[in-house]
């Protein structure tokens, strides 16, 4: 199958395999001839699987075909749980609106960052990506409007109502045009999200492609039983030794990730940390340089379990465990996208055997776990 014959038009050929864009992916497949033939679409698929592309791609050819012209009236929203989602998003509507025949715009607008410069972007705004929060400031300082709105997505729906984005989601449903396309994209289907769509959408085609289980197929999972006092030791041992380039850590704390962060530095590991604590601007940058392979370890708190992708990212190492299986998922999920392999490395004290076991319980899966008592690490 290739994307043409799911109906793209030839002017993104080019992009696509600039990007990397080879053949569709399974939800690619399912839903790019949907959303062409106008569908509302429940689309369940795995983390890294495309699923964005599976959106953009095709919206963006029925905007190149009626070239609406609009003044602050977006006729594509997007709305997303987080800011780093939303510049991701953003970027994706980037690599492929070069490529349409008519001038389009794409606007990313979150909190954290000045309003003021948000509000003047809106002067010419096709896709509007946003966090919830954030568009309703927007619209109560009528800086935009969603009367043009033909076609609204929600993005990694599952969180934006997990992190309570409930009454926001309702409210700004009561202010959008009554006929419209709605895609609902989400990593799990659950009741919550099945009583969504029964309200959003009409009619909808499921497009339920992978199940979550599989969204550790290609990832190779491992771990060390470890003393608390030799956790740090043994983690600044793994990434000399292993020769580690790119490698994410999670840890359950701003205040843990900036002391990790200081310990490595003390070693010299090139370490940075990113949490909420830190300005929007900050943790853009520190995120980018990650990507860019600027340093080698980031030190991050779940906040960027979902949604972010981290190209070539091959391993990562959970030096402290989330609260709850899904969130390991998500977090191991980062590395081991679209098919590539990855290797996540799971520090477990005695304190956490208990709780590994839950989570292995609930993944259906066992993780080879190794005594560290033998590993020298003395000068780490």
């Amino acid at each position: 199958m290739t994307f043409s014959q799911l109906g793209m038009a030839s002017y993104f050929s080019q992009a696509l395999t600039r990007h990397g864009f080879v053949a569709p992916t399974p939800i690619q497949s399912a839903a790019i001839p949907a959303i062409l033939e106008g569908s509302d679409v429940l689309g369940v698929a795995k983390t890294g699987s495309g699923k964005t592309a599976a959106f953009v791609l095709p919206i963006l050819q029925k905007l190149d075909a009626t070239a609406a012209d609009s003044h602050r009236a977006p006729s594509v929203l997007v709305l997303v749980p987080t800011r780093e989602l939303a510049d991701q998003v953003a970027g994706v509507w980037g690599d492929f609106i070069p490529s349409l025949s008519h001038a389009c715009s794409c606007v990313a607008v979150y909190g954290g960052v000045s309003i003021n410069t948000q509000m003047q972007a809106m002067n010419r705004v096709d896709v509007l990506v946003a966090t919830p929060g954030r568009l309703l400031d927007l619209l109560d300082k009528n800086a935009v409007a969603l009367s043009n709105v033909s076609t609204l997505v929600l993005d990694e729906a599952d969180k934006l109502l997990n992190l309570g984005f409930e009454a926001e989601l309702n409210q700004l449903l009561g202010l959008l045009p009554g006929k419209r396309q709605n895609l609902l994209f989400s990593a799990t289907l659950n009741e919550t999200i099945s009583a969504m769509q029964r309200v959003i959408l009409k009619d909808p085609k499921l497009l339920q492609v992978d199940e979550v289980g599989e969204s550790i197929e290609h990832i190779r999972q491992h771990g060390y039983f470890v003393s608390e006092e030799r956790k740090g030791p043994l983690l600044r041992y793994l990434i000399k030794e292993g020769g580690m380039q790119r490698v994410l850590v999670f840890v359950s704390s701003r205040k843990k990730a900036d002391n990790l962060t200081f310990k490595l530095r003390k070693n010299k590991i090139n370490a940075w940390p990113i949490h909420s604590k830190m300005g929007q601007q900050t943790r853009k940058d520190t995120l980018e340089g990650f990507k860019e392979g600027l340093f080698p370890v980031l030190i991050a708190t779940d906040l960027l379990a979902r949604g972010i992708d981290i190209d070539c990212l091959s391993q990562v190492i959970n030096y402290e465990l989330p609260r709850s299986p899904k969130d390991y998922l998500h977090r191991i999920g980062r590395t081991g996208r679209v098919e590539a392999s990855g290797e996540a490395i799971s520090l477990i004290t005695p304190e956490e055997a208990h709780h590994f076991k839950v989570i292995q319980k609930k993944m259906g899966q066992k993780v080879p776990m190794a005594a560290s008592d033998e590993i020298d690490l003395s000068g780490y």
